[in-house]
């Protein structure tokens, strides 16, 4: 006899083997449907209370950086000694106020005054050859031209002979040999008389040329007698202008070489402001800008008088000089806090500057929600700023409340509850 199995009814027909994967199915279609369904975002609970907040605003943004700056004179010369030597005497202190010509150091250099003794003798020992040389030609002179004189009387006395033996040879008084001796005599003297001639004017021109070439020597010698003498007087280093001895860095007995610098004179007829820039503005600043600062309730203008291309730790270099007036009691070195005009005033969605910029570089904030309830992260985008504002260029609204304090203590969460 056939067993008759039942149907299993109602509840227990759905636990049958058959109904599990049906079962299962379902359970992964809500568990995909909960994943879908729940808040992927990362949450972190905070305390509002230690937060700072701000407000998303529109109106004027001001475009200006505050920039610290040191005074300095616009023109600084340099002190450097052209001749080296020992330091023998400090006559100006640092700091004092010098006129030009006043002597502020005196050198020593026994080597230089070793070379005047030098020079000197040997100007003496040459002014002394000239001089003899001087005594002796003409010593010389005087010698041929009584030789001239002698010779001279000679030739006449010949010559009266000779006329006379003619006329006693025409006369058949005398021999033929006899005038022509006559006659021999006094060619011969009249020949002498012109070679000493001849020798008077070549020793004459001899004399002429060597006594302007030992006087050329002379005049060489003495102009290197000035030269050592004013090498000697550039021991004694003077101010070159008025002003203020800024440095003075030497001591007594140290040795300095020709050219080292030694310390330097500020004009204090006009000064500049030195500022160190943030590399971040290298592309905007540029001569002509101008800024301003405040001192004892005074404004002052200034202008960008020159922008240093180098860059060193971030920062840059740029001069200010004064636009009009400049403050009655104006010191070197001085700290200034100039308001640097980059721009002019324009429309823009602003919010206050803040800590948060260290972490997100400006290209994400957290907006706190319209309840106050929380804060979602949100992707920005930052312009200009100023020491007061960031520029907003995308991403916020006005009126809309973000955090503008550090976020080094949030992790990468996106949602902040409070």
């Amino acid at each position: 006899m056939d067993k008759v199995i039942e149907k299993k009814k109602g509840i227990a027909a759905a636990f049958t083997k058959r109904a599990v994967p049906y079962w299962m199915g379902c359970v992964v279609v809500l568990f995909i449907v909960w994943l879908l369904a729940r808040d992927n975002h990362s949450v972190l609970r905070v305390n509002p209370q230690t937060l700072s907040m701000g407000t998303v605003t529109q109106g004027q943004f001001n475009d200006y950086i505050r920039v610290t700056g040191q005074v300095l004179p616009m023109t600084t010369i340099q002190i450097s000694p052209l001749e080296g030597g020992v330091v023998e005497t400090i006559v100006a202190e640092e700091g004092s106020r010098v006129k030009k010509g006043d002597v502020i150091l005196i050198l020593n250099n026994e080597s230089l005054d070793l070379q005047i003794l030098n020079a000197e003798a040997d100007l003496a020992e040459k002014e002394n050859i000239l001089r003899n040389t001087m005594i002796s030609m003409e010593q010389q002179k005087l010698s041929l031209r009584q030789d001239m004189l002698q010779l001279g009387v000679e030739v006449r006395r010949l010559k009266r002979a000779y006329d006379s033996s003619k006329e006693l040879y025409q006369e058949k008084l005398i021999a033929k040999e006899e005038w022509l001796k006559a006659e021999e005599d006094y060619l011969l003297a009249l020949d002498k008389l012109e070679l000493v001639k001849n020798r008077s004017l070549q020793d004459s021109l001899y004399r002429t040329v060597q006594i302007e070439q030992m006087e050329e020597s002379l005049q060489n010698m003495r102009r290197n007698m000035l030269m050592i003498r004013k090498r000697k007087d550039n021991l004694t280093i003077k101010a070159p202008i008025d002003g203020e001895l800024g440095l003075l860095d030497v001591v007594l007995g140290q040795s300095i070489a020709a050219g080292t610098k030694v310390g330097q004179i500020n004009n204090l007829d006009s000064y500049k402001i030195e500022a160190q820039v943030d590399e971040h503005y290298i592309d905007r600043v540029s001569a002509g800008l101008q800024a301003q600062f405040e001192r004892q309730d005074e404004k002052y203008n200034t202008i960008v008088r020159k922008v240093y291309p180098e860059v060193r730790d971030g920062k840059f270099k740029a001069d200010f000089k004064f636009d009009g007036q400049q403050p009655e009691n104006i010191r070197i070195g001085q700290t200034y806090y100039l308001s640097l005009q980059l721009g002019q005033p324009q429309e823009a969605i602003m919010i206050p500057r803040g800590t948060f910029y260290q972490k997100t570089g400006g290209r994400w904030i957290y907006v706190i929600s319209e309840d106050g309830s929380q804060a979602i992260k949100r992707e920005i985008r930052i312009g200009r700023q100023n020491p007061q504002y960031y520029e907003v260029l995308d991403g916020l609204n006005p009126g809309e409340k973000v955090i503008v304090s550090g976020y080094d203590s949030f992790g990468d969460n996106d949602v902040l509850k409070f």
